[in-house]
């Protein structure tokens, strides 16, 4: 098991930035790729971001390619998301998900294991 608390979240202006963060403990954490997806009301849960256990191997969705940054710390078991020119459509609650396997996927569904998600609001 591997359990996942993510932070960072809040109230930010259009053009803002927020950096996220997903602290993980339970079983071995380098050996899993992580995501971040985000769920707006009404809406179904995305893809954001994903990194492979290494690092080496990076996914972001289109809207916030140039945007957002998603990293590691291994040693510090904690994988993050920098959000940089916030716009009010990225306001939704953030999720940091780790899966089984090493490298970095897309669909949810290749995902293991999930935090309680982070609350992100951005004002126009």
């Amino acid at each position: 098991q591997v359990q996942l608390v993510e932070s960072g979240g809040g109230l930010v202006q259009a053009g803002g930035s927020l950096r996220l963060s997903c602290a993980a403990s339970g079983r071995t954490f380098s050996g899993n790729a992580m995501g971040w997806f985000r769920q707006a009301p009404g809406k179904e849960r995305e893809f954001v971001a994903a990194i492979s256990w290494s690092g080496g191997f990076i996914n972001y969705e289109d809207s916030v390619k140039g945007r957002f940054t998603i990293s590691r710390d291994n040693a510090k078991s904690t994988v993050y998301l920098q959000m940089n020119s916030l716009k009010p459509e990225d306001t939704a609650v953030y999720y940091c998900a780790a899966r089984r396997g090493s490298t970095s996927r897309r669909n949810k569904d290749d995902y293991d294991y999930w935090g309680q998600g982070t609350q992100v609001t951005v004002s126009s």
